[in-house]
C-alpha cells in the first residue's frame, strides 16, 4: 500500500493484507449512504427544469452504488475512487441544482473517506482538489459566500485531519496486536513442537515401563527364588545343628562322665587314658562352640539375633574381657595394656555380645603375637564410643585385610597353618557391632602390627532435673509463642499389653528385638483388662499355645475398651513346647547330668522308674549312666522307638518317661498322641529330650489372629489386607497403596 501505511506496519504483510480486509469491508457501510441520497434525490426530480429532469441525475446517484460494487471486484482502489466522486457528484448537486448552500460542508465527507478507504496521500488529493473547488469554482457552481467557502474549506481539512490521526492510532493498535499475534502463534508453535516432543516421550516412557515391569517380575521371581534359598539354607543349618548335636552330646556325656566320675566304671583308669578322655572332652566341647558360632552367624545374616539392649560402663567390659584373657598373656611372656576414658558415659548395648566381641579381638590378639603385647583404648567422637585393639604381631598384608572379615577366612588359610580358629570370629563380632548400629575395621601393615577399631552410639540418656524445681515455670501468664516451636516433638513408646498364661516367650521376643516399645506381662484377661484401665494400650497380645481357644476366651470378654486391636499367636518356648506336646518339660541336647537329674528331680516321682526313648544306642547308654550313677535309686528301662516304648509302657509301671523326638518308625510327637488319648498312659510324665530346640527355629509362630473390639470398621479393614500381604506375601510390594479417597475418612 502507501508510504505512510508501511512505516506503520513495518512490512508486515500479514497486517497489510489484515488491514486491506478491513478496508474492503467498510466500503460496503459507505454505499448505502449513497443509495439514499440518489433516491432522496429522485423523489425531488419533479421540481427541475425539463431539461435536467431528462438526465434523472437522483436515479444515476441511486444506482451509482452498484457500479462501484461492480468495479470493486475488479479494481478496489478505482472503485474507492468512484465512492468518493459519487459522494462530491452528490453533494454539489444537492448545492447546485436543489439549492441547499449548507449541504455544501459536507464535502468534508469525501476527504474523509478518500483518507480512510484508500490512504493519507489519496485524502491529502482529494482535499487538495476539493480546496481548489470551493476557492476558485464560479458562484453558479459554488454559492458565493465566503463564510460559508471558508467553513466547507476548514470542514474539509479538518475531517482529513481527524481522520489520518485515527488511522495511524489504529494503525499503530494493528501493529501492537499484530506482534503480540505473532508472538503468540510463536508460542503456539512451539508448543505444538513440544507436545509431540511430550508424545514421543510418553511413548519412550511406557516402553521403559514396560521394561521395567518386566525386569520386576524377574526381579520378583528372583527373590522368590533367594528367599527359597535362605529358608533351604536356614532349614539346613538347623538340620545340620540336630544331626551334628547328637553325637556331640554322646561325646561330651561319655567323656565327663569318665573324665569326672571314672569310679563308674569299677576298675580304676590309667591316667593317661583320663588325659587323652580330657582331650577329647575339650575338643568337643570346642566343637560345640564352633557349631554354635555356625548357628549364630546364621542368625546374624537372617537378621533374627536378638539382642538385650541396657545402659553399660564399656570400661567394665573391656576390664572383664581382659582379666579373662590374661592368662594367655602370662604364659607367652606379652603385655597387656588398657587406656580407658573415664569421662565415657554408659553406652546402649547388649553386654554380653559387645563382651563376646572384645574376648574375641583379644584372643586373636594374644594368638597371633609373639613378641611385645597389646594395648587396647577406649575414647569417645562425637556420639560414639570407639575401642581399638592394636598388637605388636605380624601385621596383615593390604590384599588380606577384607577378607578377614569373610566366614572361615584367615590370613593362612591352609590346612597346615600355624595358627587355629575356624575363621568365624572377626565375621561374627563384625556382625554383632553392626547390630548395633556401629562399625568394625582395622589397620595393618606387615610387620607392623595390626588395631582393629569398632565403634558403638552412646545414645545418653536425656538428663533428668531432681528437685521440685522442676515442676515450677518462671513464666507465670500465658505468652503466645511468636513462631512454632522448631525442638522435636518427644516421641511417645507404644505400650503393649502382653497375656501369656505360662511362660514369657512373646514377651522376651518383644523385649530383644523392638527397642522402642513398651510391654507389660499379665498371666489372666482379668489382669489384662485391669492394666488396660490403668494405662492405655496400643494393643492386646495374646500367646496361648492354641490361638483359637485364646480368640474364644478374649471373645467374652466385654468391657475392653472401644478400638483396642487384640493380636493373638502362638509362640513356643521350651515350656510351651512341652505345654503344647503335653510334656512335664523340655531339654535341648548336648544335655548335662546336672540339668537331667534337676528336671527329674522337679516332678516329685512317687516311684523310680525310668523309661528312656532314643533311637541312638549311644543316647541311651549315656542317659542310663547319668541316671545310674546319681545315686537316687533310678531303675533304668530302655526303648529304641516308639513302638518299643507302648509295648513297656503297657506291660510295666513307668514313674516317668525322657523321649526323643525325631525317631524312625513311631517318632515321639505320635507316642505323645498315642499316649494322651490312653487314659492309663496320660498320667505319666514325660521329659522331651531332643536336639531340636523349640526357640531357635526360623519360625516362630504359623498363625496369627487379629480381633478388635468394637469391630474393624471397612478402611481399617482394607489397611490392614495391604499391610500383611505386603509384609507377609514373598511377592509383596514395597509400598502400601493408598486407600481409596471414598475410605480415607
Amino acid at each position: 500500500m502507501l508510504a505512510d501505511k508501511e512505516f506503520l506496519i513495518s512490512g508486515h504483510s500479514g497486517m497489510a493484507s489484515m488491514l486491506s480486509d478491513v478496508q474492503q469491508e467498510s466500503i460496503l457501510f459507505a454505499l448505502p449512504a449513497l443509495s439514499v441520497a440518489g433516491f432522496a434525490f429522485a423523489m425531488h426530480e419533479p421540481l427541475l427544469p425539463p431539461p435536467f429532469r431528462a438526465l434523472s441525475p437522483g436515479l444515476l446517484i441511486f444506482i451509482w452504488p452498484l457500479a462501484v460494487l461492480v468495479l470493486r471486484q475488479r479494481s478496489y482502489v478505482a472503485a474507492a475512487w468512484l465512492l468518493v466522486l459519487g459522494y462530491i457528484a452528490a453533494d454539489l448537486y444537492t448545492v447546485t441544482w436543489l439549492r441547499v448552500s449548507p449541504v455544501l460542508c459536507l464535502l468534508a465527507l469525501p476527504a474523509g473517506l478518500a483518507t480512510l478507504l484508500i490512504s493519507t496521500g489519496a485524502g491529502t488529493l482529494a482535499t487538495l482538489g476539493l480546496s481548489v473547488l470551493l476557492l476558485l469554482a464560479p458562484a453558479p457552481l459554488v454559492p458565493a459566500d465566503a463564510t460559508l467557502r471558508l467553513t466547507a474549506l476548514t470542514g474539509v481539512w479538518g475531517a482529513l485531519g481527524l481522520v489520518w490521526l485515527t488511522l495511524r492510532s489504529l494503525l499503530t493498535t494493528i501493529k501492537w496486536s499484530w506482534s503480540a499475534y505473532e508472538q503468540s502463534h510463536s508460542l503456539l508453535e512451539r508448543a505444538r513442537d513440544y507436545q509431540v516432543q511430550l508424545k514421543q516421550t510418553l511413548a519412550d516412557l511406557a516402553d521403559a515401563n514396560l521394561q521395567l515391569t518386566r525386569l520386576d517380575r524377574l526381579s520378583q521371581s528372583l527373590r522368590q527364588a533367594a528367599e527359597e534359598a535362605r529358608q533351604a539354607k536356614a532349614q539346613f543349618v538347623a538340620n545340620v545343628s540336630h544331626e551334628l548335636r547328637t553325637p556331640l552330646n554322646m561325646i561330651i556325656g561319655f567323656s565327663e562322665m569318665i573324665v569326672r566320675a571314672p569310679q563308674t566304671y569299677g576298675a580304676s583308669l590309667p591316667p593317661t587314658l583320663l588325659a587323652d578322655l580330657a582331650v577329647i572332652l575339650r575338643n568337643s566341647q570346642h566343637l560345640s562352640s564352633l557349631i554354635d558360632d555356625v548357628l549364630d552367624l546364621s542368625q546374624i545374616e537372617a537378621g533374627r539375633v536378638a539382642l538385650t539392649r541396657e545402659r553399660v560402663v564399656l570400661a567394665d567390659i573391656v576390664e572383664s574381657a581382659a582379666t579373662a584373657v590374661r592368662p594367655l598373656f602370662a604364659s607367652k611372656g606379652l603385655y597387656l595394656e588398657t587406656d580407658l576414658d573415664p569421662a565415657l558415659p554408659p553406652v546402649l548395648c547388649d553386654r554380653t555380645r559387645i563382651g563376646a566381641v572384645l574376648l574375641n579381638l583379644l584372643s586373636n590378639a594374644g594368638r597371633f603375637t609373639e613378641q611385645g603385647g597389646v594395648r587396647v583404648r577406649m575414647w569417645r567422637e562425637g556420639g560414639m564410643a570407639v575401642v581399638s585393639v592394636a598388637d605388636s604381631g605380624p601385621g596383615i598384608a593390604e590384599q588380606d585385610k577384607e577378607r578377614l572379615f569373610q566366614p572361615f577366612q584367615q590370613v593362612d588359610g591352609s590346612v597346615r597353618r600355624r595358627y587355629g580358629g575356624s575363621g568365624l570370629g572377626l565375621a561374627i563380632s563384625k556382625g554383632f557391632v553392626e547390630l548395633h548400629g556401629g562399625q568394625m575395621w582395622l589397620e595393618s601393615a606387615p610387620g607392623l602390627g595390626t588395631t582393629l577399631f569398632f565403634r558403638l552410639p552412646i545414645d545418653p540418656p536425656p538428663s533428668i532435673e531432681s528437685g521440685p524445681a522442676r515442676w515450677i515455670s518462671p513464666h507465670w501468664e500465658f505468652e503466645r509463642a511468636p513462631r512454632r516451636s522448631s525442638a522435636p516433638a518427644p516421641m511417645v513408646r507404644p505400650r503393649f499389653v502382653v497375656l501369656e498364661e505360662t511362660g514369657h516367650s512373646l514377651q522376651h521376643l518383644l523385649a530383644r528385638f523392638m527397642d522402642n516399645v513398651e510391654t507389660t506381662c499379665v498371666s489372666t484377661p482379668e489382669e489384662a483388662l485391669e492394666e488396660i484401665a490403668r494405662v492405655p494400650a496400643q494393643a492386646l497380645l495374646c500367646n496361648s499355645p492354641s490361638v483359637s481357644t485364646a480368640l474364644q476366651q478374649l471373645s467374652q470378654i466385654t468391657t475392653l475398651p472401644e478400638g483396642t486391636p487384640v493380636i493373638a499367636s502362638s509362640i513356643l518356648g521350651p515350656a510351651e513346647a512341652a505345654s503344647a506336646l503335653g510334656a512335664a518339660d523340655y531339654l535341648v541336647k548336648p544335655i548335662s547330668r546336672e540339668a537331667l537329674l534337676a528336671a527329674l528331680a522337679r516332678l516329685q516321682l512317687k516311684g523310680k522308674t525310668i523309661l528312656i526313648v532314643d533311637d541312638e544306642p549311644e543316647a541311651l547308654r549315656l542317659f542310663q549312666r547319668m541316671l545310674t550313677t546319681a545315686r537316687r535309686g533310678y531303675h533304668v528301662l530302655r526303648a529304641s522307638d516308639g513302638d518299643e516304648a507302648l509295648s513297656i509302657l503297657r506291660t510295666r509301671q513307668i514313674d516317668a518317661i525322657l523321649l526323643d523326638l525325631v525317631m524312625p518308625g513311631m517318632d515321639g510327637f505320635h507316642l505323645l498322641e498315642t499316649r494322651s488319648q490312653d487314659p492309663a498312659l496320660a498320667q505319666i510324665p514325660v521329659l522331651i529330650t531332643s536336639a531340636r530346640d523349640p526357640t531357635g527355629q526360623p519360625i516362630v509362630s504359623s498363625v496369627l489372629a487379629v480381633t478388635r473390639a468394637g469391630g474393624v470398621p471397612v478402611p481399617q479393614f482394607l489397611a490392614c489386607i495391604r499391610a500383611l500381604s505386603a509384609i507377609l506375601s514373598t511377592t509383596g510390594q514395597a509400598e502400601h497403596p493408598a486407600l481409596p479417597e471414598k475410605l480415607a475418612g
